[in-house]
């Protein structure tokens, strides 16, 4: 999808489909694990960022548009959020968007690679912050498909799904098999939560991730806003819930528990994220 990486001078680029997306700065290291290729770069607009397989993940100064709008509609709004499942999320911005919440017992963070979070440790902390040493968190290095597959049913009261694009590790978290067992897992009265792509630079596979979840829960919508260092700047996330939308009607006492330590997410925005869909995705959904 995004097959080539390079720096020219001091810029650092991602290419796809004909577009490059780069940032001004400095690569601070650059090794392949036994699951993808990880790179550190510093930026001189963004901090420091973390790259998977040459694609942009996050950033210290731009990771608030990304993580607040991935966790707060579902956690502000799941009927309890007791027990939390993060699959990926290896910098730790969303654990410590979780963790906000008082009313958070446990959370089981499900990462396969461990150079991911090692690295994020060491070179972006503010992104973790305190997340990692926080007792209701509990890492788990392993394959979130098989964690899933493999956990009892109504185990999680929400699930977040924090991986990269649909390649390499990431690519069967957008699978029918795998969100199926998710569904089975979740509570009732539970949100899950995925980020689902640019509706711009990946159209169809942004389409089909609304779509498989559609068919699968009984309600499942995207949610839109800008995440810069994305292909595009145009980014998604979708929320799938049974029975009714649980997502779309956050509870009071979360909202004024969390909302004067979020840059981007408040009640309002989250209404106005909702309803900003492109008339063209609108229309795509709308086909049986």
């Amino acid at each position: 999808m995004n097959q080539r990486l390079r720096t020219r001078s001091d810029w650092l680029d991602e290419y796809h489909q004909g577009v490059r997306y780069g940032l001004l700065g400095n690569l601070i290291l650059e090794e392949t694990s036994p699951f993808q290729k990880i790179t550190i770069f510093e930026s001189k607009r963004y901090g420091k960022a973390l790259l998977l397989d040459d694609c942009w993940m996050t950033a210290e100064k731009s990771e608030k548009c990304y993580h607040e709008c991935l966790i707060h509609p579902a956690l502000s709004c799941s009927t309890q959020i007791d027990n939390i499942l993060i699959i990926g999320g290896g910098d730790g911005g969303s654990a410590r968007e979780c963790l906000k919440y008082k009313e958070v017992k446990s959370i089981d963070l499900v990462e396969i690679d461990l150079r991911v979070i090692e690295l994020s440790k060491k070179y972006l902390p503010t992104i973790g912050g305190n997340a990692w040493s926080d007792s209701r968190l509990h890492l788990q290095i392993k394959n979130g498909i098989d964690w899933v597959k493999n956990a009892k049913e109504n185990s999680y009261d929400v699930i977040i799904i924090d991986g990269a694009d649909p390649i390499g590790p990431s690519k069967e978290l957008f699978s029918n098999s795998f969100l199926t067992d998710c569904k089975r897992i979740l509570k009732r009265g539970g949100v899950l939560a995925t980020q689902s792509e640019s509706p711009e630079s990946f159209r169809q596979i942004h389409i089909n991730i609304v779509k498989v979840l559609r068919e699968i829960f009984d309600y499942a919508d995207p949610m839109y806003g800008s995440v810069s260092i994305y292909p595009s700047g145009l980014w998604s996330w979708t929320f799938a819930s049974m029975g009714k939308p649980k997502y779309m009607n956050p509870k009071k006492s979360r909202v004024n528990e969390i909302s004067k330590n979020c840059q981007i997410w408040s009640e309002r925005w989250q209404q106005g994220a909702f309803n900003i869909i492109p008339a063209f995705i609108e229309r795509e959904l709308a086909k049986t």
